[in-house]
């Protein structure tokens, strides 16, 4: 039991990193070498989604 609690702690705590450095919006995370699939592909309503999330 403790080391599901353990497991599930470190996967929630990999997605809040990978969610806060896909989110910024100023060219300096993970969405600036997407940026141009964004507008191409909709995923705007998606980023603004999770810029409210975090």
């Amino acid at each position: 039991m403790g080391s599901f609690i353990v497991v599930l702690i470190l996967i929630t705590c990999f997605l809040l990193v990978a969610i806060v450095l896909i989110q910024n919006p100023k060219g300096g995370g993970l969405s600036a070498e997407f940026s141009s699939s964004n507008q191409f592909m909709g995923v705007r309503k998606t980023a603004d989604f999770l810029e409210k999330a975090t």
